[in-house]
């Protein structure tokens, strides 16, 4: 039987010298790959109270999506600035060179709302860190933080101390 690990295509040197790059896509073209995915993420939430799944843009909805349908529990999409149709708010935050802005529409979080969210891959942890302080600001509590892949050499899981996170496959380096 193939391991998680099997699923997924690692290119060396890619985008740089020296990385290797985790590349999602091969899981998502296989079949049993993509079920494997899903359901070893959806694990993570057997005993875990929960009224709502964030995923994240883009690959935090292949996989969020699934487990909301699977759990029977509504989907919210973290988008980039200026891609939802209505009222949001909004978190900026840095990336290696520059920044970004995530937005998420103003009523889909109530107070004490008790929020997953998923993504594919966790590296520096500026995305998922700003989804956490969207959730927040809506007064939704983040229970559990999942991710398929994490890259423990960027330090990612450092900026979601204090936080549940479960990460299926956990590469050492970056």
């Amino acid at each position: 039987m193939k391991k998680m690990e099997d699923y997924v295509r690692s290119i060396p040197d890619f985008p740089e010298e020296g990385i290797i790059f985790r590349d999602v896509t091969s899981v998502l073209q296989d079949a049993d790959g993509l079920h494997m995915a899903v359901d070893k993420m959806q694990e993570f939430l057997k005993d875990v109270d929960f009224d709502a799944v964030v995923g994240l843009e883009s690959r935090g909805f292949i996989f969020g999506m699934p487990i909301a349908y699977n759990l029977h529990k509504p989907f919210i999409p973290v988008r980039k600035k200026g891609k939802l149709p209505c009222e949001t708010v909004e978190v900026s935050y840095d990336l290696e060179y520059g920044s970004a802005t995530i937005e998420m529409h103003k009523d889909a979080i109530k107070p004490g709302d008790k929020v997953v969210i998923v993504d594919d891959l966790i590296a520096t942890g500026g995305t998922v860190e700003a989804s956490i302080k969207l959730v927040e600001q809506l007064g939704g509590k983040v229970v559990k933080v999942i991710f398929l892949m994490e890259l423990a050499g960027l330090n990612g899981r450092e900026k979601l101390s204090g936080y549940d996170v479960e990460s299926v496959i956990i590469y050492e380096g970056k």
